[in-house]
């Protein structure tokens, strides 16, 4: 499928998402949300996708905030259904999908860009990263998710902190308060995500997808995390994958996952 604002590019099982709006600085906007969801929903059901790394073009942004004209005029029920589409089509649909969602963030990291990243469930990011939620500076909130993902990652005192005074932070900062898993040189960042990827892919997509369900659990409302835990857990006995891998570790073997 031909995209307008994304590169998309496969190396063996792992999908490469560029953003490529580089003169906006990769800024988000409502056609780009919906591209993403399209290349995303896509990459969810194909088996030969195991992996995906999302990232923006050039080495200055990641994505560097929503376009600013496109809702400036908007009225009070807009925003909110601006705010829902979002979570819908894309923030909430990336930290639920079965594969691994890596954010390799190269530069600004800034309101959406950093919410899309917070939606990833990794974060790499360049030396050279900069990330925050600046929209308090506008008479607005972060909409996208960034109230409660960046709370959960830091804690509610740093995530009020860094909304409330719209700052921005450096990527080490960022991995000291957990915001991001590593940072590495802007130079290698999307190698190393690539090699980490790799890592992921050797294993089995069922158990992945399974611990991503568990995971993300225990952060939803109502919803006890153990308790999903043992669902899984016990699904997992049902899957050809559990056939084998343990097959495969009896036989003393690299197992050969099929995702069945």
């Amino acid at each position: 499928m031909a995209y307008n604002n994304l590169l998309i590019d496969m190396e063996g099982a792992i999908m490469l998402i560029t953003i490529n709006r580089p003169t906006q600085l990769n800024a988000l906007n409502s056609d780009i949300i919906e591209e993403l969801n399209k290349a995303l929903s896509l990459a969810d059901v194909n088996q030969e996708v195991r992996a995906i790394i999302i990232t923006g073009s050039g080495e200055k942004a990641f994505v560097a905030g929503a376009d600013i004209k496109e809702f400036s005029s908007f009225s009070v029920e807009q925003g909110k259904h601006l705010s829902a589409q979002g979570h819908k089509l894309l923030f909430d649909f990336v930290e639920n999908m079965s594969k691994p969602v890596i954010a390799a963030v190269n530069g600004f990291a800034l309101g959406g860009g950093l919410e899309l990243a917070m939606s990833c469930h990794v974060r790499i990011a360049s030396d050279n990263a900069r990330l925050g939620l600046p929209e308090v500076s506008l008479g607005l909130i972060p909409g996208y998710g960034g109230t409660q993902r960046l709370a959960q990652l830091v804690g509610r005192g740093k995530a009020i902190e860094m909304i409330t005074t719209a700052e921005m932070i450096k990527a080490d900062d960022a991995a000291k308060w957990g915001l991001v898993n590593e940072v590495v040189p802007q130079a290698e960042l999307l190698q190393i995500c690539k090699t980490l990827a790799g890592k992921m892919i050797k294993n089995s997509p069922k158990a992945i997808a399974a611990a991503i369900r568990s995971v993300n659990a225990g952060y939803r409302t109502g919803m006890n995390g153990y308790a999903a835990e043992v669902r899984e857990f016990g699904k997992c006995f049902g899957t050809g994958d559990f056939v084998e891998g343990t097959t495969a570790f009896m036989e003393k073997r690299k197992p050969a996952f099929t995702g069945n």
